[in-house]
Order: C-alpha cells, then sequence, then structure tokens
C-alpha cells in the first residue's frame, strides 16, 4: 500500500524505515499536511500525520477527493483531526496510544529539577568564566507539594518518580486511581484546591473541548505565589498569555514548557535564519525563569521505536482489512 507519510523528521526516518521492512511502499515527505499541501498525497491510499500536521474538515475533504482511505497518527492525540469528517468521508483513523510514558514523565522532572537548579542559567554563567553561585539558590524537592493534573500513564509515572524525592501529591482528574492512593498516599482534590496548594504544578490530560484553557487567569489567581508550572501535555491546556501575567507579577515563579498552544509551523523547525513572528512566544524567551523546549519530552529512542512500529502495523492493519485496536472511534 503506498502511503505519504506527512512531517518527516531527519530523527524519526531511520526508526519507519526499519520498521517498514520494504513492506509498504512509503513516500517520505518533510512537509506539514495542509490545504495546500494535501495534493501531494495524490496516488496514495494512506498518509500518515505527526502533531503539527493540519486535518482540518477542509483538508480532508480534499484528501477524499483524492482517495485517501486511511490516516495513520504518529501520536496518542488526534485533537488535529476532524473526526466527525473522517467518518463522513469514510477515513478510517488510527493512532499510537502510548509509546513511552516513561520518556514524558522523565522530561518533565528534567525541566522541574532545571528550573529549580537553575541549570541553564548556571551553564551559561560557567561558559563565560564566572564561577559565582549569587542567584542560583533553589529548593529542596523533599517535602514539597507537587500537584498531578491527570493521573493516566504519565501521570501516574510521575507521580512515582517525586515520590521517590520525598515529594507530597496532590492529584486532580475525573476518576481516582486506586493504586496510586495506595502506593504513593496521593491525596486527590478539585482542580482550585490543588493549584492553592502545590508549590509545584504538572499537567498530563488530553486536550478536549473541556480542558481547554485549563489553566487561566482564574486558576493562576489561585495558586500559591512562586508557583512552578510545567506542561508538557498540550499547549492549549494553558492560556499563554494569562501564564505571562503571572509571570510578570511573581505569581509563576518558574514556567517549563514542552509544548506551546501556537506551536504549529514553529516547532520541530528550524528559524534561526528568521525573524521571530510570534511576539507571545517571543515576551516568554524574555525571562529567565522560564524553560523552553521544542515539543521534544517524546524523543527517546524506545519511543521512536515504539511510534514506528505501531504506524506501521496499523498500516499494516488497514491494508489486509484487520482490526489493530488502536482505531479512532
Amino acid at each position: 500500500m503506498k502511503t505519504t507519510i506527512f512531517s518527516t523528521h531527519k530523527f524519526e526516518e531511520p526508526y519507519l524505515v526499519s520498521a517498514n521492512n520494504s513492506k509498504l511502499e512509503l513516500i517520505l515527505l518533510e512537509v506539514r499536511l495542509t490545504e495546500n499541501t494535501a495534493s501531494l498525497a495524490e496516488g496514495s491510499e494512506a498518509i500518515s500525520l505527526f502533531t503539527s500536521d493540519d486535518a482540518s474538515a477542509k483538508v480532508l475533504e480534499k484528501l477524499s477527493t483524492l482517495g485517501i482511505k486511511y490516516i495513520a497518527l504518529r501520536t496518542t492525540g488526534y485533537n488535529n483531526v476532524a473526526i466527525e469528517k473522517t467518518v463522513e468521508f469514510d477515513i478510517k483513523v488510527s493512532r499510537v496510544p502510548a509509546y513511552s510514558p516513561y520518556a514524558i514523565a522523565e522530561h518533565t522532572v528534567a525541566l522541574i529539577l532545571a528550573l529549580n537548579r537553575k541549570l541553564i542559567r548556571a551553564h551559561n554563567r560557567v561558559r563565560d568564566m564566572n564561577f559565582s553561585l549569587n542567584g542560583l539558590t533553589g529548593f529542596d524537592l523533599n517535602g514539597k507539594t507537587v500537584g498531578v493534573i491527570g493521573t493516566g500513564k504519565i501521570g501516574a509515572i510521575l507521580v512515582k518518580i517525586l515520590h521517590g524525592f520525598g515529594c507530597n501529591i496532590l492529584a486532580h482528574d475525573t476518576s481516582e486511581d486506586g493504586n496510586l492512593i495506595e502506593k504513593y498516599d496521593v491525596r486527590y482534590t478539585d482542580c482550585k484546591t490543588l493549584c492553592a496548594e502545590a508549590d509545584i504544578i504538572s499537567l498530563h490530560l488530553p486536550l478536549t473541548v473541556n480542558t481547554v484553557h485549563l489553566i487561566d487567569t482564574h486558576h493562576i489567581a489561585c495558586m500559591k505565589r512562586g508557583v512552578m508550572l510545567i506542561n508538557t501535555s498540550r499547549g492549549r491546556l494553558v492560556d499563554t498569555k494569562a501564564a505571562i501575567e503571572g509571570l510578570k507579577t511573581g505569581k509563576i515563579g518558574y514556567f517549563g514548557m514542552d509544548v506551546y498552544e501556537e506551536e504549529e509551523g514553529l516547532f520541530f523547525e528550524d528559524h534561526s535564519d528568521e525573524v521571530l513572528q510570534d511576539d507571545v512566544i517571543a515576551r516568554l524567551m524574555t525571562f529567565n525563569n522560564v524553560l523552553i523546549t521544542s515539543h521534544q519530552a517524546f524523543l527517546t529512542d524506545i519511543a521512536l521505536t515504539n511510534i514506528a512500529e505501531t504506524t506501521i502495523y496499523n498500516l499494516d492493519c488497514f491494508e489486509k482489512g484487520k482490526v489493530s485496536g488502536n482505531e479512532v472511534l
């Protein structure tokens, strides 16, 4: 089956080629799927998409006219796909339900530690032959209260790691995980209470109509002064402009973000020779207590292997008319 892979990055290409092992005819494209690039899929039965690809209604309509029958997402989330339209156009969609929750959880901890111990500033200072420790004071994680919003696979692993640091864990989710309560003394509470009591808040939940801008002016106002906010989940969970105001007033003392609500067309690409057009992220980059990584939390060899193998498996199942168990809807 001929498949066009959009948004193919150099870091994932060898994993896709290895997992495919010449089973399918893959057309690897670096360009993102948009309304303007959809025509590049002509002649294929299937396409594969990444986080930044646009599979909105208009794009899907165009893909349908090109004869696209299958979409294999190389992601867990599918908020970039107009799912109701895939049903209308009889396009089947699969995803990668889990690739490495450890990768995301561990990157979350890396952001926490780097912000707390001011590692980036310290590294840059030493490279300038400045060995002063002034302004680099951090805090002990032991005894701190961490609020984990979303205790699915990633959130649960984060709880386990933070418990090892001696943290007290608050959690918020639509359902409680009894195992986390029993093993790690997790206390579930409502979002407002979690924001009010936590020294560190980390987000690990999907983007839905109910979670868009969950962290907004209202919830930021409830937080402790100097709180650390970490988002390695979905950019639109945080109202970025509200977060900037929180940083300016000192309400937010640290902000670690691996995702950004306007990252489409920005993250995953080299803009080093261009003038940055996004004024919001440009403002974020001026804060020395903000640490931004460009959606790399997933980027481990295990995760890339699992993503590639599951994607090829899903495409193979589509071709053979089998159920993979990874279908959306």
